[in-house]
């Protein structure tokens, strides 16, 4: 379950936002209408990740505010919006905010995301990643190939991990046992070589096995 504290000034992109959260193993814990009428310290929420939805705000200065603020260095921060410059995306990672991402993201998508904040993973839409790396994509080692690669309902299951189900909600949507629910998230780490359902996941959108 991710604990989420989130940011809306809009009374209406609040409610819709806690309404796309049900279900997707994401908790609304508390929420605020700005950044600058925040109070107190957010571990007080027991928040994994800050959602702010800079609807009606410029996603410009919104970053310039996050990244003034600090908060980037006590809890992830994932901003939702609906235009940005290109250089809105360089600007947030610069500022430790770990994903900006269009308001029309889909609710799987979203959720995927906030999961990935909350392991510590910067999360870039494929939209933004050419303004992001203007000179191209960074490159990277690539990975050992997995020794047992994960069948197709292993991925799927993978995928509701990342969307922060507990095995009950798993087998209810694959319509399967929780035992058998069970052993599908135990060979899932094994195959990784995953100690936790949290580095599952992590493992598996480096491995681009988990879809955001």
């Amino acid at each position: 379950m991710i604990r989420v504290f989130l940011i809306a000034a809009s009374p209406l992109a609040h409610a819709a936002l806690q309404n796309r959260f049900k279900g997707q193993g994401v908790k609304l814990v508390g929420s605020a209408a700005a950044v600058d009428v925040l109070s107190g310290d957010l571990s007080d929420t027991r928040a994994d990740v800050l959602l702010v939805d800079a609807e009606g705000e410029s996603p410009e200065a919104l970053i310039e505010l996050l990244t003034e603020s600090g908060l980037a260095a006590d809890i992830p921060i994932v901003v939702l919006v609906e235009a940005a410059s290109p250089s809105a995306p360089a600007q947030a990672l610069q500022g430790g905010i770990r994903a900006v991402l269009p308001r029309e993201i889909s609710t799987d998508q979203l959720a995927a995301a906030l999961q990935a904040a909350a392991v510590g993973l910067v999360v870039l839409h494929s939209a933004e990643i050419p303004a992001a790396f203007p000179s191209g994509a960074p490159a990277s080692q690539p990975l050992a190939e997995l020794p047992e690669p994960l069948t197709r309902r292993e991925r799927e299951v993978l995928q509701m991990l990342a969307a922060g189900l507990a095995n009950k909600e798993i087998a209810a949507r694959l319509n399967i046992s929780d035992h058998t629910a069970k052993f599908h998230v135990a060979s899932i780490l094994g195959k990784l070589g995953a100690a936790s359902r949290t580095e599952a996941v992590a493992l598996g959108i480096r491995r681009g096995l988990v879809l955001l």
